[in-house]
């Protein structure tokens, strides 16, 4: 069972049920993504009805430590992507782990 979806897929995807070609499928999907993280760096929150919203959140920074030398080192501030899906989109899952 295969478990990743790449790009090519949703471009073959988008080729085969709606019957752009594939170039203007890969330029779909490209576009879509990109809509998405430059909307995120500029909003810090997207919000897509009916699937979830994707949150930009700033993380402190911190002191970590490698588990296998036992190191502590810093860890920088540094930008996280949060996902909350919505109430239809878990419903739709936990209907479908029900079956």
């Amino acid at each position: 069972m295969r478990i990743n979806l790449t790009k090519r897929d949703l471009v073959n995807i988008v080729y085969m049920q709606i019957g752009f070609s594939k170039q203007i499928s890969e330029n779909l999907i490209e576009e879509f993504f990109s809509l998405i993280i430059k909307n995120l760096d500029k909003e810090k929150t997207i919000k897509l009805s009916r699937f979830g919203t994707f949150l930009l959140r700033a993380k402190n920074p911190r002191i970590g430590r490698n588990p296998k030398t036992k190191e502590k080192k810093r860890i920088s501030q540094r930008n996280v992507v949060l996902f909350k899906p919505s109430k239809d989109f878990r419903a739709f899952i936990n209907f479908k782990n029900n079956e």
